[in-house]
């Protein structure tokens, strides 16, 4: 079981660079849990490529359903004060630290490509290449 940022999440639905990275990292635990903001945040990706018509609305209302169906029964609400200590601790956002405090929750790692969090949260955070390279190991 991980948490995954919503930065690992998209790739899986939209094709990017990042992709056979997210798929690798399925493969390798596909138990992935996050917190109920990743909806919001992966609503707004697709409604980027809406707008920047890389992609049709229904297409992108076919996305996030499929999404949403792979990960509603992993999703979980984080206690609000200790993400907001998290953030006051660190110069992530309370968006990003909804990620940390699930992952410290669950006591399981956070995979991420976010730099800063990777950097500020060095005991809970490691990037889809590490921890590819830690299962492999």
């Amino acid at each position: 079981m991980i948490v995954v940022d919503t930065n690992v999440v998209v790739p899986l639905w939209i094709d990017s660079p990042a992709t056979e990275t997210s798929e690798a990292l399925l493969t390798a635990d596909a138990e992935w849990c996050v917190p109920l903001l990743w909806r919001s945040e992966f609503r707004n990706t697709l409604l980027g490529y809406v707008r920047r018509r890389a992609l049709p609305l229904e297409a992108a209302a076919g996305l996030l359903a499929a999404a949403e169906e792979h990960l509603q029964a992993r999703e979980f609400a984080v206690e609000s004060v200790r993400v907001l200590r998290r953030a006051a601790a660190s110069r992530c956002s309370a968006y990003d630290c909804e990620f940390v405090v699930l992952a410290e929750e669950l006591g399981v790692p956070l995979v991420t490509h976010d730099r800063e969090i990777l950097d500020a949260f060095p005991r809970v955070a490691v990037s889809p290449r590490t921890f590819l390279e830690r299962h492999r190991g």
